[in-house]
């Protein structure tokens, strides 16, 4: 019962990032500054991440949730806020004022702490930290997509 509840707290913290983000971008994927841009040919179909963000944030708020059972410490709600405001800020730096290197830098820290958390906390975790691999490998595959935008327009 106590993994639900703290399961339902962070779906609640990570579905809101989502919806701010999303909020803060105006429609940032259906702007002409956005299809008039040198995109990579690997960028994924549009419903593509709807899809990958819906599974990522149920992994990452289940993950979450488990390390929260096992660890509460002011690091590690640190951690999560600021992987929070990154996620949030994103979507604004890019999408919204148009700045792709200040985007390119914000998906890198973004990744970097995604990958702290997937690296420092694997051992107490084990097998549970399989949960926090969607959101890393989509995160690596992001970046990609940001910086050739970056090198190519």
């Amino acid at each position: 019962m106590k993994l639900l509840k703290i399961s339902i707290f962070f779906l609640v913290l990570n579905f809101s990032a989502l919806a701010i983000g999303s909020w803060l971008m105006e429609n940032g994927p259906m702007t002409n500054w956005y299809m008039n841009l040198n995109q990579a040919p690997w960028t994924p179909p549009g419903w593509v991440f709807g899809v990958a963000w819906t599974t990522i944030m149920i992994c990452f708020s289940v993950y979450m949730a488990y390390l929260f059972m096992e660890i509460s410490n002011l690091s590690l709600i640190l951690l999560y806020l600021i992987q929070w405001i990154f996620n949030i800020s994103w979507n604004y730096i890019f999408f919204n004022q148009h700045a792709i290197g200040y985007g390119l830098m914000c998906i890198i820290a973004l990744t970097t702490i995604v990958t702290l958390f997937l690296i420092n906390y694997r051992k107490l975790l084990q097998f549970k930290s399989l949960l926090i691999v969607p959101y890393f490998l989509w995160l690596l595959i992001a970046t990609s997509l940001n910086a050739y935008i970056y090198f190519y327009n």
